[in-house]
C-alpha cells in the first residue's frame, strides 16, 4: 500500500470520526434547543433589589489649575466650593459573606456659595464590604473636562439608615481636586 492510499484513507477515517462527533454534539444540543421558555431553568437572582439612593453634600479643594481653568470660561471661583447633588445606586451583586458590587452615579452641583452652579457627572463601579467599606472608581464628566474618580470611604448605619462618608480624587487635564463628601439614604 502505498503513501497516498495510507494518507487517503487515514483522511477519510478522520472525516468519518468528526462527521460522528459533530452528529453526537448535534443530537444531544437538541433537547435543549427544543425546550420552551417554561421548561428552562432561570437561575435565582444574584441579589434583591434596596434602593439606597440619597442625598450627598460636602466640599472640594480644587487645584489651581482649575481655579485657572474655570476663569479662562469666565467662571470665577475660590478653591473651595461646596458640592450638593444625589447618588443613584444599583447593587450588581451580593455575595453570601455581604459583599457587594455595585454601580453608582452621582450628578453634583458645585459652587453654589459663590454665586455659580458648576455641573458635574460621577459614574463608579465599586465593592462595598458587610461592614461598610467601600470603594469605586469610573469616568468624572465637569466644565474643565473629562477625568477619573477614585473614592474610598465607609458608612455607617443605623437601623435603616446608612450615613457614607467618602474622600474622592478626581483628575483632569486641569489638575486634581479633592472631596469629602456625606449624605444619607435610608434603606428601602
Amino acid at each position: 500500500m502505498g503513501t497516498a492510499t495510507r494518507t487517503l484513507k487515514t483522511l477519510m477515517a478522520a472525516a468519518i470520526m468528526s462527521g460522528a462527533i459533530v452528529s453526537g454534539l448535534l443530537g444531544t444540543a437538541t433537547t435543549a434547543w427544543s425546550q420552551t421558555p417554561s421548561q428552562m431553568q432561570i437561575p435565582p437572582r444574584a441579589t434583591r433589589e434596596i434602593d439606597l439612593s440619597g442625598p450627598r453634600f460636602g466640599l472640594t479643594l480644587l487645584s489651581p489649575g482649575t481655579v485657572k481653568a474655570l476663569g479662562e470660561r469666565e467662571i470665577t471661583v475660590g478653591q473651595m466650593v461646596s458640592q450638593f447633588g444625589w447618588q443613584f445606586e444599583r447593587r450588581l451583586y451580593t455575595s453570601n459573606d455581604g459583599v457587594t458590587a455595585l454601580m453608582e452615579w452621582v450628578p453634583l452641583i458645585s459652587g453654589l456659595e459663590q454665586g455659580v452652579a458648576l455641573p458635574s457627572l460621577n459614574w463608579l463601579a465599586g465593592i462595598r464590604t458587610a461592614s461598610g467599606v467601600e470603594f469605586g472608581i469610573g469616568p468624572n464628566i465637569t466644565p474643565v473636562g473629562v477625568g477619573l474618580v477614585v473614592a474610598a470611604g465607609v458608612t455607617v448605619r443605623s437601623g435603616a439608615l446608612n450615613v457614607p462618608l467618602n474622600v474622592a480624587l478626581a483628575s483632569s487635564s486641569s489638575g486634581l481636586r479633592v472631596s469629602v463628601m456625606t449624605g444619607f439614604n435610608i434603606r428601602r
